[in-house]
């Protein structure tokens, strides 16, 4: 590789984005430039190398690059050394602050090291402000309060020059001591005409507003400090270096009462830690995760793999003392190192925050705190006593309130009056009846029918809360109790029950069928209407459960016509009736049938019903308009515990309806809801929530959730979904201009995409990346990205895909300045467009008329002017034959250009005033059309003509 090729290395270097990546590359290329001997290049590389550790996340390798340029410069002075003196000199800060988060490196080498930057900025005639600041780090570091005040005056009063820190970062510093020294007031006056004015420094804003959070917090500006807080992190969250940073984001979260928050922040960088840019920044990290540990309760949290440790779920309980022995044995180094106590004292604060103060909600996907999740209260069981207060909550929304118990009820008559509110959906009278029952007869000697029905109403309450197992048991040890009884109707209702239950299971589905079709036809012999209706619905579950719709909906025609006069059991069969069409896809006969459902459900005031109704009702419109109405009744009659999926449904419904803006609502709502009853799924909801921030242009919001849901996706280990969220989040990352975090995540994704059934998704992403470089001028890393994606196309046999991403791998090339590689690049676009070359599909025509001219581009570049000509003959009148007429435009200005430089002017006149005429006025084309036919008419010798039109267009002659 040749020495124009090494500095060209470096220059694509030098436009990738910090981290690992890019050392890597640099790394790469120091080895390469050492063994080519250019001692040029083998310095401005260092340079480069130590500002790339720096804010890459390994800063203790640039201690070893900034020494080797310091002797290099010290040693044998050259004239290019000279261009880099402000560079290097500036590299002495961060040296300072660098050596100080390192406690193996002695104190006195940082003093030396201060000494030298004092003495070199006096030789060179420089403020000594920036001298002044960094030994007042220095003192603040090692808690001598004095002397960081002395140090402090003399840095603020000392005149700023060109190697002073930037308009955002000497202001940062500044806010930290006057927060440190309870000035809060003062540091947020400080910030805002910085804030106000144009920042644009590799580390700000975000720095600036990670120190104004607690001066924000502490003075009542708590939105100032949300909002400092969610753009920050944003900024912060995607790089190793700033993991000091974003501790004290963990501590912002664990202050203001957003606990879950600060839990789902020290997830997502608890493998930071496994390889800290600093021993400090690791320190500082794991006591703010200490903090935030210990108000998780009895949580998990999830620990990435490392080498030799396995990801895992570990207690926040015994993975904050394993933290807060990190911290302090980590501010004991630096304090043997210091001679002071002040690390120590400084972190044992860190570990003991706690929520203070008002709670600021922080989460764009989580509405508030978190509550004690629904339904934790204790269930009676068969058996046991419990207080007519204690046992009975209040009803929830949704249900009716119990009725009263008579208190000369005996159990029967008890255990009848609860199987009669199930039936219908009364829960409060249910539970009341049977906690009464408990109460007075829980330990009283009673006959095996009575026993036996108490067990199976228990069955009841564990099937309705999904614990299939444990209802299953129950049911058979109350059917064998029935037997014993020799209540063949009671014990074949159950054998029903029990039948429905085991057709859940995939080892125990034909005993389940044969015991609900015994028991229909014993009810349907010894049963009332009631009974024999109830029954073969039962049968129709258990087939239903078992996908077979057409036998289910045969079981159904047997029912009774009003189901033995039971209202809400006909309601239940009505609905499910709705659902068996739904999957028959007899979409009319299933929407009368929940419509049926769901006015019985408002005849009887049954919210459980109306809402199974509504949300049936929602699926099997065509009108996004009606589904959201059928959400809403639905809303308003569901039970607490069925506000989850009627939130999710409503949401969908509304962006069907094109009310972006609702569907945030709810969709925040139902992750809300997720969460506090610790039910799964939330990372699901959470990706559904980022999609709508999305669509409203929400995306702060969108890129915040996003990320949530990402994490939550692969500790479920659903890859395929976490990756089509990266996907997602890529996009918004790019919206919201962050190229290089929108960059790594399809990097990642191409790199998932890795199997052979992948290849048009892999090669969409690395389109996309290339799309995204491209437009971003990165030029070079656009056509590399391109070629892979070409040949990811190629691979998976999709030629006319293949050819557009060759053809912008041209364009890529073009405007990279690499000829060699454009013209390779023409070439094979020129072997794909002859294989299609006979087909006359719109999309093929198109990219065969955009190849043609990337290749007439490339070669105009290479002065082959009459073959660039050539290959554009007929392109505009293809192109406008499709009606891609600005495409022709751009060709035909093309066209006029190359007539232009062939001394052709006569035929370039009217084609420019044609493609000028049919421009719109506000078009990039126009400008330069129109430079193209002045210069046309000075070479027809009418300079009236050509001075109108540059009048005309605002041209200047020279341009």
């Amino acid at each position: 590789m040749s020495d124009e090729d090494l500095w060209r290395v470096l220059r694509g270097i030098s436009d990738m984005p910090y981290g690992a990546g890019q050392i890597a590359a640099l790394e790469q290329l120091l080895r390469r430039v050492d063994a080519a001997d250019d001692r040029h290049l083998a310095f401005v590389t260092r340079m480069q190398a130590t500002t790339g550790y720096i804010y890459g996340g390994e800063p203790a390798k640039s201690f070893v690059t900034f020494s080797w340029c310091l002797s290099e410069f010290d040693s044998d002075p050259q004239p290019y050394h000279q261009r880099h003196l402000h560079n290097l000199l500036w590299h002495f800060k961060y040296m300072i602050n660098g050596l100080l988060n390192f406690p193996e490196v002695p104190l006195d080498r940082t003093y030396a090291v201060l000494d030298d930057m004092e003495r070199r900025y006096r030789a060179g005639g420089h403020s000594l402000q920036a001298v002044h600041k960094h030994r007042f780090r220095v003192a603040d570091h090692v808690g001598d309060v004095e002397a960081a005040a002395h140090w402090y005056r003399l840095w603020q009063t000392t005149p700023r020059d060109g190697l002073s820190d930037c308009a955002g970062c000497d202001p940062t510093s500044q806010v930290g001591y006057l927060a440190d020294t309870g000035r809060d007031v003062e540091a947020v006056e400080l910030a805002e005409p910085v804030l106000a004015g144009r920042l644009n420094c590799n580390e700000q804003p975000q720095s600036i507003l990670t120190a104004l959070l607690l001066p924000y917090l502490r003075t009542g500006r708590a939105e100032e400090a949300r909002d400092a807080h969610r753009e920050a992190y944003r900024r912060l969250r995607g790089n190793l270096a700033n993991l000091w940073d974003i501790a004290d984001h963990v501590e912002f979260c664990t202050l203001t009462g957003n606990e879950a928050r600060a839990i789902e922040l020290v997830e997502r960088h608890l493998d930071w830690l496994d390889r800290p840019p600093s021993p400090a920044a690791a320190m500082h990290f794991a006591a703010a995760a200490v903090a935030a540990l210990r108000q998780a309760g009895s949580s998990a949290v999830y620990r990435r793999a490392a080498e030799g440790r396995p990801a895992a779920a570990v207690s926040a309980a015994s993975l904050a003392d394993e933290l807060a022995e990190t911290a302090a044995g980590l501010a004991a180094r630096f304090d043997a190192r210091n001679g002071t106590s002040h690390q120590s004292e400084w972190i044992a604060r860190r570990l003991a925050v706690q929520a203070s103060g008002e709670h600021v909600p922080l989460s764009a996907s989580v509405r508030r705190r978190p509550a004690q999740p629904v339904g934790d209260e204790p269930a009676a069981r068969p058996g046991t006593s419990a207080s007519s207060t204690e046992g009975v909550r209040p009803p929830a929304k949704g249900e009716r309130p119990a009725a009263t118990v008579p208190a000369d009820a005996g159990p029967d008559d008890l255990l009848d009056l609860a199987e009669q509110s199930w039936g219908r959906h009364d829960r409060g009278t249910f539970r009341a009846a049977l906690v009464a029952f408990d109460d007075r007869f829980g330990a009283a000697e009673l006959p095996a029918s009575t026993s036996a029905h108490r067990l199976a109403l228990r069955a009841s309450e564990l099937g309705d809360e999904d614990d299939i197992e444990g209802a299953i048991k129950l049911n058979r040890a109350a059917l064998e109790l029935y037997r014993e009884a020799d209540e063949e109707v009671a014990a074949q209702t159950v054998a029903g029950r029990l039948g429905v239950l085991l057709t859940r299971s995939d080892e125990e589905t034909e005993e389940g069928l044969l015991l609900v079709r015994e028991a229909a036809e014993v009810l349907d012999r010894l049963g009332d209407a009631q009974q024999r209706a109830a029954g073969h619905d039962r049968v129709a579950l258990a087939l239903l459960h078992r996908e077979r719709w057409a036998d289910a909906l045969a079981a159904l025609d047997r029912v009774p016509a009003d189901a033995g006069g039971d209202r809400h059991l006909a309601a239940r069969i009505a609905l499910h009736r709705g659902h068996l069409l739904e999957q028959t896809d007899r979409v009319d006969e299933a929407r009368a049938a929940v419509d049926e459902a769901r006015g019985i459900g408002r005849e009887l005031g049954v919210g459980e019903v109306v809402t199974g109704a509504c949300l049936a009702y929602a699926r099997l419109v065509d009108d996004p308009a009606d589904a959201v109405a059928a959400c809403d009744e639905a809303l308003e009659a569901a039970p607490a515990d069925a506000e989850l999926p009627v939130r999710v449904a409503r949401a969908r419904a509304l962006l069907a309806a094109g009310r972006a803006p609702d569907a945030v609502d709810d969709f925040v709502e139902a992750v809300t809801l997720c969460v506090e009853r610790g039910a799964e799924g939330d990372a699901f909801l959470r990706w559904e929530l980022a999609n709508a921030y999305r669509m409203v242009g929400r995306l702060a919001e969108a890129a915040e959730v996003a990320e949530e849901a990402v994490l939550g996706l692969d500790r479920l280990g659903a890859q395929a979904e976490a990756d089509r969220c990266r996907h997602l989040l890529a996009g918004v990352y790019a919206g919201l201009g962050e190229i290089d975090p929108a960059l790594a995540l399809l990097e990642q994704l191409a790199s998932n995409l890795d199997g052979p059934d992948n290849l048009p998704h892999r090669a969409q992403v690395l389109e996309e990346a290339g799309g995204i470089l491209y437009d971003a001028d990165r030029d070079a890393a656009a056509g590399e990205r391109f070629a892979a994606a070409a040949e990811a196309y190629r691979l998976g046999d999709l030629p006319l895909d293949e050819l557009r991403a060759r053809r912008r791998e041209t364009y890529a090339w073009f405007w990279a300045d690499d000829r060699d590689a454009a013209l390779r690049a023409v070439e094979v676009v020129d072997g794909l467009a002859a294989k299609l070359a006979e087909q006359a599909d719109p999309p093929v025509l198109y990219e065969l008329a955009m190849a043609a001219e990337a290749g007439a581009r490339v070669l105009t570049g290479e002065e082959r002017l009459d073959e660039a000509l050539g290959r554009l003959t007929g392109v505009p009148d293809r192109l406008r034959s499709i009606e891609a007429f600005g495409e022709a435009a751009q060709v035909e200005t093309l066209i006029g250009e190359l007539l232009l430089r062939l001394d052709r002017p006569v035929e370039a006149e009217p084609l420019l005033r044609r493609v000028l005429g049919g421009l719109p006025a506000a078009s990039r084309q126009v400008r330069q059309t129109a430079w193209l036919l002045a210069r046309v008419l000075d070479l027809l010798d009418r300079p009236g003509e050509a001075a109108a039109l540059r009048a005309e267009h605002d041209l200047d002659e020279d341009d």
